[in-house]
């Protein structure tokens, strides 16, 4: 008899548990409003070299890339050839940017641009849009809104 009660609290407890973390997590996602980023004129835009980059070319690029009006955060990837920075859409566009960079230094580089096919593609690398939590929360979100 002991035994039995025991086991039924034991399970009633991990039910009770499971069902306080089960409203919590649909109160947390019907109420979390997604953030909004005040950043839609920033454009991500990459270089690739075809030079190898040593650390001293690092440090030129970086200050060459940091010069020219509406570019921000240049990041130099030297081990793969690449300078990734973003720039202000309204200030100026990636050609502006490759082309002003390309005037102040003899680099070997090439300005990517994304093929037409993949820029159609809808992205988001956080979230797989099959997944269970993916159709989950947006089955939550949903039903209170």
């Amino acid at each position: 008899m002991k035994i039995n009660k025991k086991i039924k609290i034991a399970v009633g407890s991990v039910l009770g548990i499971v069902l306080l973390l089960s409203i919590v997590l649909v109160v947390h996602i019907a109420t979390v409003k997604p953030t909004v980023y005040d950043n839609a004129t920033l454009q991500i835009s990459r270089i690739n070299f075809e030079e190898p980059i040593d650390s001293l070319m690092a440090k030129e690029i970086n200050r060459d890339l940091k010069s020219i009006t509406g570019v921000k955060n240049p990041s130099v990837f030297a081990d793969k050839k690449v300078v990734v920075f973003y720039h202000d859409m309204n200030v100026v566009n990636s050609e502006q940017v490759y082309n002003q960079f390309m005037a102040k230094g003899k680099y070997k580089a090439a300005r990517f641009v994304v093929p037409k096919e993949i820029a159609s593609n809808e992205v988001c690398p956080v979230m797989d849009k099959n997944s269970f939590s993916y159709k989950f929360s947006r089955g939550i979100q949903r039903i209170f809104n």
